[in-house]
């Protein structure tokens, strides 16, 4: 990005495993100062000793984006060490429970991933926005899913989150305009993420033939293709784009498939 992210101040939320940790080195590499946080410690050390491995360094500040004061707690510790924010990215994410049937998901199970998913962008964003403006062409990106726009069996609290996220995207966009803030999406499909986990989670990538053509492009996805558009959506390369999801499938979900 031709230097573009040099000392720009990055917050990634859930930025210590899978698709975070990615695109904590993406930023990285190009020389921001990128914060991590993320409400697993021992992911959040493991990934600072294995950005160390590369010659890379970032923060990591603990913190349950889902509940307002550590949030606010957040922010204040990047205030205070850093005065603004260039970036911010919502990406700390749960799902679980993966599946369970309408009738046996316990209300609290869906009020807690719709917490993390869905409260918590919008408190990031809310307590976010004193350091934002501070910032330089600063941008807010949200990290949502194609469970947005299309479902398996019995994913309520995920799919329902994923698509608050969308309309809470063109929402901000809107509403953050006249403070010059460009707010987007990135939507992504199957992410393979075994191998952007803590040590003891890490796995390697089991994808069979008719996993891998699932996907018009002939493979799975990885952080590193979610890193390359966020680069791009919070870059001064994307100024005219705000208010929109981008879609990183490999083309599924354009996929129409038959049965015979």
């Amino acid at each position: 990005m031709q230097n573009y992210y040099t000392s720009k101040i990055i917050l990634i939320t859930g930025g210590a495993q899978g698709i975070g940790r990615g695109l904590a080195q993406a930023f990285a590499l190009e020389k921001a100062h990128v914060v991590i946080t993320d409400l697993d410690w021992e992911a959040g050390a493991d990934a600072l000793a294995w950005l160390g491995k590369q010659h890379l360094t970032i923060d990591f500040i603990p913190c349950d984006v889902s509940k307002e004061q550590q949030v606010q707690q957040l922010m204040n510790k990047v205030r205070q060490v850093y005065g603004r924010l260039d970036v911010l990215i919502n990406n700390a994410g749960i799902a679980a429970p993966v599946r369970r049937s309408l009738a046996q998901l316990p209300v609290e199970e869906f009020d807690k991933v719709l917490s993390v998913n869905l409260r918590g962008p919008f408190l990031c964003a809310k307590y976010a926005l004193p350091l934002l403006e501070k910032g330089t062409n600063p941008t807010i990106l949200n990290i949502t899913s194609t469970r947005a726009f299309m479902s398996e069996p019995d994913t309520f609290g995920y799919t329902a989150a994923k698509g608050g996220l969308e309309s809470l995207t063109h929402s901000m966009a809107i509403s953050l305009a006249p403070q010059r803030i460009r707010v987007n999406a990135i939507s992504p499909g199957w992410i393979e993420t075994g191998p952007w986990q803590k040590d003891g989670k890490k796995t390697e990538p089991q994808h069979s033939q008719e996993d891998k053509e699932q996907h018009p492009v002939g493979r799975v996805g990885n952080p590193e293709d979610i890193a390359e558009a966020a680069l791009f959506l919070c870059s001064e390369k994307a100024g005219f784009i705000t208010g929109q999801s981008l879609t990183i499938d490999g083309g599924m979900t354009v996929k129409m498939i038959y049965h015979e």
